[in-house]
This record gives structure tokens, C-alpha cells and sequence, in this order.
């Protein structure tokens, strides 16, 4: 079976201005807080979550155990068929969020604390998005947009 890295912060990046303080991110994807996240490339991530779904893959969700690339990674958890789902997000600058194609009015605050974010902290991490980037939301939660 085909296994699928997703890894997640464990602490922000150093190009945030939280840099080195923790996310905690594994705590929050155990307690469904954070339900899902948010990544770059969704013709990839949409591949790789419909083998999840059709049962000839698993995503494998881990962190750093330090420093980043640097480290080994620690498993916080599994995710076979099931639960796990993804969603295209567009960004568009003058209307706001499409999801799977549809203008949406879901806003930065519902988008970050569905990340596991503060809505500033999220609008920071993504501040490199680009106008009609098409990115994954990655769901560990059967909740969707």
C-alpha cells in the first residue's frame, strides 16, 4: 500500500513573526480542533486523497521531532479511507475564497480557526499565496465547506 507524508509544523516558521514558538498542531489535530489544513498544489494532494479513499494508499501525518528536515519525523496518526477528504481553494483578491469552484462566504477568521490558527497568524503564513492559486484544504474531519 502506498503511504502519503503530510507533515505539520511543530513550531512556525522562521519567516513568521512567531517564529520558534510552538503551533501545536498535534494537539490539535488529536482533539479535532485544528480540522484541517491547508497546502499548495491541489492536482496533487486531489490524486493522493482519492487513493486514500479508493483504499490503495494511506496519508501518514507527522511532525519534526526538531528542527525541520533536520530531524526524524514523528507519526501523530494514520488516515485510511474514510474521514479524510480535500477541497480546492481558489484565492481571488477582489471576491474572496472559492471552494471547489464555488464563491464561498467562508472567511479568513472560519479558514484559520479551522487551520488551527489565529486569523493574523493565518493571513501571515500565507501571505505568499498568489491571485487564483488553487490549493488543497485537507480535511481529518468529515467537516467540509
Amino acid at each position: 500500500m502506498k503511504t502519503y507524508v503530510l507533515t505539520v509544523s511543530r513550531n512556525f516558521p522562521v519567516t513568521h513573526s512567531m517564529k520558534g514558538q510552538p503551533t501545536n498542531f498535534f494537539q490539535k489535530i488529536l482533539s479535532k480542533e485544528k480540522k484541517h489544513t491547508i497546502r499548495a498544489n491541489y492536482p496533487l494532494w486531489k490524486k493522493r486523497i482519492d487513493e486514500v479513499n479508493q483504499g490503495i494508499a494511506i496519508i501518514s501525518i507527522r511532525q519534526w521531532s526538531d528542527k525541520p528536515y533536520c530531524s526524524p519525523q514523528q507519526e501523530i496518526m494514520q488516515f485510511g479511507k474514510g474521514l479524510i477528504g480535500v477541497q480546492k481553494l481558489t484565492v481571488d483578491f477582489l471576491l474572496g475564497y472559492w471552494i471547489d469552484d464555488i464563491d464561498n462566504d467562508v472567511t479568513t477568521s472560519i479558514l484559520a480557526e479551522n487551520d488551527g490558527l489565529l486569523a493574523s497568524e493565518f493571513r501571515e503564513w500565507f501571505k505568499k499565496v498568489k491571485h487564483n492559486d488553487e490549493l488543497a484544504i485537507i480535511h481529518f474531519t468529515d467537516m467540509r465547506y
